[in-house]
């Protein structure tokens, strides 16, 4: 049984990390993919930041529930606010059109994008717990 609940976890932990990493991948103008498989670095930096940032919020509601739905609830959460820090943050640079730059190759935004992905990331697991 033990082996079945973990199989299970295992499977919906995969699941939500992926679903994240699809939703943000709808947010940009652009295939994130094939950006990267042109070489585009920037958007190569900026889409490691979301798979860190989805990771880290769904590794702290994994760790702090032990019910699937619960944790599935608590990453819902943390995803909607890490969604919102990049439409904050896309509203507080208006001289910067982020998925511009991204898209032209500017590695600095995507640093920086990357960045603030993580950093929410930890800050808002830190009111999942």
């Amino acid at each position: 049984m033990i082996a079945l609940n973990i199989a299970i976890s295992l499977f919906v932990i995969v699941l939500l990390q992926f679903a994240g990493m699809y939703i943000f991948s709808l947010m940009t103008p652009y295939r994130d993919m094939e950006e990267v498989n042109k070489g585009n670095v920037a958007v190569g930096i900026t889409m490691g930041g979301k798979f860190v940032a989805t990771a880290i919020i769904l590794a702290i509601a994994a760790y702090s529930n032990s019910s699937i739905w619960h944790m599935s609830l608590w990453f819902a959460v943390g995803y909607v606010c890490l969604l919102a820090a990049y439409w904050a943050f896309d509203w507080l640079t208006p001289g910067v059109k982020l998925s511009d730059q991204l898209k032209d190759g500017n590695v600095a935004v995507g640093t920086v994008l990357a960045s603030v992905y993580i950093g929410i990331a930890l800050a808002v697991s830190s009111l999942i717990i």
